[in-house]
């Protein structure tokens, strides 16, 4: 693949890193921060790219790792003014019940229904991503579905 077409697929997947991103990290600048560096990496090592089809699952692992860097770094540090964490807004048109549902789930049920359902990766695809065997994936969103439905219908039932 060449460079401008590598470029190009990198740019079509910007919405889908920043979702991605949205599912881990909470604040807005942190999820900016790690589609940049992402791209850096991706664009450096772009000659380590094995396969032109594994690009996508590729980059999101990349964007992952990052996603998870930025917390461990968040954890040493210490700010002055204690801000209360960004909560994450839906897109405009997206169903806010089930948005607040979502993010009531843990990072690890989350990712794997978000990678499935909006972005369209198969489990087999989310495993690779994710490294956990596809089994794992599987039961993770099971337990994932069963938590927002409960949550969904206790907001219902009011």
């Amino acid at each position: 693949m060449t460079k401008e077409e590598f470029e190009r697929r990198l740019i079509d997947m910007q919405d889908t890193m920043y979702r991605v991103a949205s599912t881990i990290l909470n604040r807005s600048c942190d999820r900016e921060d790690a589609i940049q560096e992402c791209v850096y990496r991706a664009l450096r090592k772009r000659a380590s790219l094995k396969s032109d089809d594994a690009m996508r699952g590729w980059v999101i692992r990349i964007l992952i790792n990052e996603c998870y860097a930025i917390l461990r770094r968040a954890k040493r540090e210490c700010l002055s003014d204690e801000l209360p964490e960004a909560q994450p807004r839906p897109d405009p048109g997206a169903n806010e019940d089930v948005f607040r549902a979502l993010f009531s789930l843990g990072r690890d049920l989350r990712l794997p229904l978000v990678l499935h359902y909006v972005e369209g990766y198969s489990v087999e695809e989310i495993a690779r991503v994710l490294r956990v065997p596809a089994g794992t994936v599987k039961s993770r969103m099971n337990r994932a579905r069963k938590k927002l439905k409960l949550e969904l219908e206790e907001e219902a039932n009011g």
